[in-house]
C-alpha cells in the first residue's frame, strides 16, 4: 500500500496500465463453466499430457474452450504451451513445424482422409508496434529483410512477424475476441480467463479483446474472422458488440495488403465451416458483399442461383453431418457457369468437344483463379469433375466401367447429380448412374445392354422413312414400256422442275435416246433385253 501510494506521488502508473491490458486472471472451476469432458477429444488431452509431463504448461484454447462452454463438440482443438515450437516437435513422432508469420506445431494423427491435426502454439509476448522492426514494404516484397526477424511490422501497422515467446497473460492479451481467449486445462478441469470471455459467452457477444481498428490494422484477416463468428454464432444468438462491428467496413481496404494465398484460405474458411450461406448474409448485413476478395464476390453474386444455392446448402449439410467436404467441389459449382458458357461458344465456333472443353477451363481459371491455387490439387480436381461432365451421357461399352473407376468420379458424380436436381439434365441420368455405381458386374452389364437397346430403337424411331427408287436402268425401260401411252411412269417426266425443250414431254424422250448404246436393238413395246453398259 506505501509502495503504490510512494508510485502514485512520483507518477509511476505505467506498472498498474500494463497489468490492467493483460487483464486479470481467473480461474474457473467446472461446477460454473459445465463443460462435459465427454466432448474433449483424447488425442487433444495426450498433447496436453505430454507437454505437462515433460515440465511445459499446455491447455487447450480458443474457439474449442467457446465451443465446449457452449455444449457444443468442437471439431478442431488447438493447444498453446510455454514450450517453444522446436521443443514442442521433439515431443512428438509427427509434428512439422509450419508457418513464417507465426511458427505452430501441426501434430499430426493417423493417416488418410482420417487424420486428425492438433495446432500447437508457443504463449507470446504483447509488444507495441513501435517496440517492433519496421520494414518499408509487405510481407511479399519483403521477404529478404524479415529473414531472422521475431517481430516486425509494415508502414500500416500490420504485424509481419510476431515470435517474440511470453507469459500466458500475453498470449491471451494478444488473442482477437474475449470469447477465443479462455484456456481449459483437460486434466484440472480449470478454465482460465483474463478478458471476461465467459461473462461475453454467457452474454452471446462477440468482443474484440483492446480497440477494434487497431487491431484490424495490426492483422486485417480479423475482419474476415469477425464476420465468421458472426455468421457461426448468429443462430445461438451471439451478436458482434457495436465497437466490434463499427470500424469493419472503414478497415476492408487493409484487406488488399494480405497475401492472396492468406486470403485465398480463409475464404474457404468461411465457405466451408457449415455456415457459408449465413456467412454470406452476415456480409451482405455489414455492408461488405463486395471488396474482400474477388473470388469472394463472385460466389456472394451467385448464391442465389439455384445451382449454386443447392452447392452451398450441400456443404453445409455435409459439415453438419460431421462428413468431410472439399473446396474444389464447391468452387467448381461457383465457376461452372463460366465454363459451361465457354465451352458453348466454341462448340458454336465449330471447335471440336474436348479441346473446346479445356480451353474454357484454362479461361476460368485465368480470369477467376490465377495462381493461388488454381495450378495445384486443388485445380487438378476441379478440372476432374468438369472435364467427366460429358462422360456421363457415354453409357454404352466401356464407358460407363472405366468411369466410375475413376478417382473423382464421386465428386463428379454429385457435381453431375446438383445439375440434373436444378433442372439441367435428365434426372433419369442422375437415377441410372446412381445405380449403376452401386451394382455388381452382372447387374451393370445388363444395364450397359439395355441402354444400348433403347438407343437403338430411338434410332429407328428417328429415322425418316427410306424412298425406294428405281435403278436408272429400269427407270428407262420402264418409260419405254409406257412410251406408247402416258407419261405416268416416268418419275423425272412428272416432276414439275423437269426440262421441256417443247410439247408434250419431248425433251425427256431425246434423254432416253441419248442413254442408248448404239448396238442396243429395242422394239417399239420394249421388250428386248437390255445390254450392260460395259459392252460397246
Amino acid at each position: 500500500m506505501i509502495k503504490r501510494f510512494i508510485d502514485k506521488l512520483l507518477g509511476k502508473s505505467a506498472p498498474a496500465a500494463a497489468k490492467s491490458r493483460f487483464g486479470k486472471r481467473a480461474e474457473i472451476g467446472p461446477e460454473v463453466h459445465g463443460i462435459n469432458p465427454q466432448l474433449v477429444d483424447e488425442r487433444a488431452i495426450n498433447v496436453v499430457r505430454t507437454l505437462k509431463n515433460a515440465g511445459f504448461e499446455a491447455y487447450i484454447v480458443g474457439g474449442a474452450v467457446r465451443d465446449l462452454m457452449l455444449g457444443l463438440a468442437p471439431k478442431d482443438f488447438d493447444v498453446a504451451t510455454n514450450a517453444t515450437p522446436e521443443q514442442v516437435k521433439n515431443l512428438f513422432r509427427r509434428a512439422f513445424i509450419i508457418g513464417r508469420r507465426f511458427r505452430i506445431v501441426h501434430v499430426v494423427y493417423g493417416r488418410g482422409r482420417e487424420h486428425e491435426v492438433i495446432e500447437v502454439s508457443t504463449f507470446r509476448a504483447y509488444l507495441d508496434n513501435a517496440a517492433a522492426e519496421q520494414v518499408a514494404g509487405n510481407e511479399k516484397t519483403s521477404k529478404s529483410d524479415l529473414a531472422g526477424m521475431k517481430h516486425a511490422v509494415d508502414s500500416t501497422g500490420r504485424v509481419l512477424r510476431d515470435n517474440v515467446w511470453g507469459p500466458q497473460d500475453e498470449d491471451a492479451a494478444r488473442r482477437d475476441f474475449t470469447i477465443n481467449a479462455m484456456y481449459y486445462d483437460p486434466e484440472t478441469q480449470i478454465v482460465v480467463d483474463y478478458h471476461h470471455g465467459m461473462k461475453d459467452a454467457k452474454a452471446r457477444v462477440i468482443r474484440m479483446i483492446g480497440d477494434a481498428a487497431t487491431r484490424y490494422r495490426e492483422d486485417p484477416v480479423r475482419i474476415i474472422r469477425a464476420v465468421r463468428f458472426g455468421a457461426k454464432l448468429h443462430g445461438l444468438g451471439f451478436k458482434l458488440e457495436p465497437k466490434t462491428a463499427a470500424p469493419l467496413v472503414k478497415s476492408q481496404s487493409l484487406l488488399l495488403e494480405v497475401p492472396q494465398s492468406r486470403m485465398f484460405d480463409e475464404m474457404l474458411k468461411l465457405l466451408q465451416t457449415g455456415h457459408a450461406l449465413a456467412s454470406i448474409e452476415k456480409l451482405k448485413e455489414l455492408g461488405m458483399a463486395r471488396g474482400i476478395y474477388p473470388l469472394l464476390d463472385v460466389v456472394v453474386e451467385r448464391a442465389e442461383q439455384p445451382f449454386v444455392k443447392a452447392a452451398l446448402l450441400d456443404t453445409d449439410r455435409r459439415v453438419g453431418e460431421g462428413k468431410p467436404v472439399a473446396p474444389s467441389f464447391l468452387l467448381a459449382c461457383v465457376l461452372w457457369a463460366d465454363v459451361r458458357d465457354g465451352w458453348a461458344k466454341r462448340l458454336n465456333a465449330r471447335q471440336h468437344s474436348h479441346p473446346a472443353l479445356m480451353d474454357a477451363i484454362d479461361d476460368v481459371f485465368n480470369t477467376r483463379i490465377g495462381d493461388v491455387s488454381g495450378r495445384g490439387k486443388l485445380g487438378g480436381d476441379m478440372r476432374d469433375i468438369w472435364t467427366m461432365q460429358p462422360r456421363f451421357e457415354k453409357r454404352t461399352g466401356s464407358a460407363a466401367f472405366g468411369l466410375v473407376e475413376q478417382p473423382r468420379f464421386r465428386a463428379a458424380f454429385d457435381f453431375m447429380r446438383l445439375r440434373a436436381e436444378n433442372g439441367e439434365l435428365d434426372e433419369v441420368l442422375s437415377d441410372w448412374w446412381q445405380e449403376f455405381s452401386v451394382a455388381d458386374d452382372n447387374l451393370r452389364n445388363d444395364m450397359v445392354e439395355e441402354v444400348k437397346l433403347e438407343q437403338q430403337q430411338r434410332a429407328k424411331t428417328a429415322r425418316p422413312p427410306r424412298v425406294h427408287r428405281l435403278p436408272a436402268r429400269a427407270a428407262t425401260d420402264t418409260a419405254v414400256a409406257g412410251s406408247e401411252g402416258t407419261n405416268e411412269a416416268d418419275p423425272v417426266a412428272q416432276r414439275p422442275d423437269a426440262e421441256s425443250a417443247g410439247e408434250g414431254g419431248e425433251a425427256p424422250k431425246k434423254r432416253r435416246r441419248r442413254r442408248r448404246s448404239p448396238n442396243r436393238n429395242t422394239g417399239g413395246d420394249g421388250d428386248a433385253p437390255a445390254a450392260p453398259e460395259s459392252q460397246a
